[in-house]
């Protein structure tokens, strides 16, 4: 049953994949909900659906059946421009790959996000200070994206999420390309976003990963269960062939 404090809620929410004959993108009446100060995450191979499950709650991809609400708002009700007003106020996106603009620096990237909400300049550069404060790359505002290194790019990204003090943040594999120290520290951020009361819903393809929010799904072939835990932190996954401090960015709406 959702509750005040879920930010998504996901109800019998179905999608076919665009290729003919293939089964990636594939998601098939997926239920679950992420609520404030909470880390959700969704465990799979890759081409089980994960990403196409991830782009549906986050709006970015329409659903054949189902619905998504966010914050309470039914997204198949709004308006193309009540749709867009909603998902830039309260979804910060983080992918694979930080896709920022090479040659701007940290600090102009993460306050590209906010002239794109059209936030007040003076406004703008103070949340983009508090935003890699967070992330703890404070001194490095100035270099460009070309000059940092894998770590630092997605953690540029993660702060251009936060700076918009969004209820809820959505992650595609944020540690799929990254060595196991930056993945920690990736989860650690997250983490430490939920304990702000954010709401964090991320996919990956790696048990100690998943194991590590605070619940987890399996997703397989389009289909997603919760996961059951054989021997401590051991999950059992589908057999088949082949540092914020506290509240920097919270703001009352």
């Amino acid at each position: 049953m959702a509750s005040e404090r879920d930010i998504l809620v996901v109800e019998e929410l179905s999608s076919s994949a665009s290729g003919q004959g293939s089964r990636r993108g594939v998601v098939r009446r997926a239920r679950l909900r992420v609520a404030r100060g909470e880390v959700v995450a969704v465990l799979g191979r890759s081409g089980s659906g994960k990403s196409a499950l991830l782009a549906l709650c986050g709006g970015s991809r329409r659903p054949e059946s189902g619905r998504v609400l966010i914050a309470g708002l039914d997204l198949s009700e709004l308006d193309a421009g009540g749709r867009e007003s909603l998902l830039r106020r309260t979804v910060g996106w983080v992918f694979q790959s930080p896709l920022l603009v090479p040659l701007l620096t940290a600090e102009e990237n993460v306050a590209l996000a906010m002239r794109l909400a059209e936030e007040r300049e003076s406004e703008a550069l103070a949340l983009t200070e508090a935003a890699l404060q967070a992330v703890g790359l404070a001194d490095r505002a100035r270099q460009r994206a070309t000059d940092l290194s894998r770590g630092e790019r997605q953690r540029v990204a993660l702060a251009r999420a936060l700076v918009k003090a969004p209820a809820l943040i959505i992650a595609d594999e944020p540690t799929a390309q990254l060595d196991s120290n930056t993945a920690d520290e990736i989860l650690s951020l997250l983490a430490e976003a939920a304990r702000s009361d954010v709401a964090v819903l991320f996919s990956t393809h790696d048990e100690t990963e998943a194991a590590r929010a605070d619940r987890f799904l399996v997703m397989d072939e389009g289909v997603l269960q919760e996961a059951r835990r054989a021997r401590g932190l051991a999950l059992t996954m589908p057999s088949r062939p082949s540092r914020l401090p506290p509240s920097p960015l919270q703001r009352s709406s």
